[in-house]
C-alpha cells in the first residue's frame, strides 16, 4: 500500500496485509506517520516532560479527579 507521511510528506510503501494498512483503508480519518517523525515527536515530548513544566494528560480520568 502506498502511503504518505502527514508531517514530512515522504512517500513510503507498507505491506497491504499489515494492521496499519487495514486501519488506514477502513477508517480514512486515521493517518500515516513515518517512523522518523514518530520517533522525533516522542523524543521532543520526553524532553518537555523532563522539564517539569509540561503536563501530559493521557486520559479523561485525570479530569474527573479534579472535580
Amino acid at each position: 500500500m502506498h502511503v504518505r507521511c502527514v508531517i514530512c510528506e515522504r512517500d513510503e510503501e507498507i505491506p497491504d496485509d499489515s494492521p496499519e494498512a487495514k486501519r488506514i483503508r477502513n477508517r480514512p480519518i486515521h493517518t500515516y506517520m513515518c517512523m522518523e517523525c514518530h520517533d522525533r515527536i516522542a523524543e521532543k515530548t520526553a524532553e518537555r516532560l523532563a522539564t517539569g513544566k509540561f503536563i501530559f494528560r493521557r486520559t479523561s480520568e485525570s479530569s474527573e479527579e479534579e472535580f
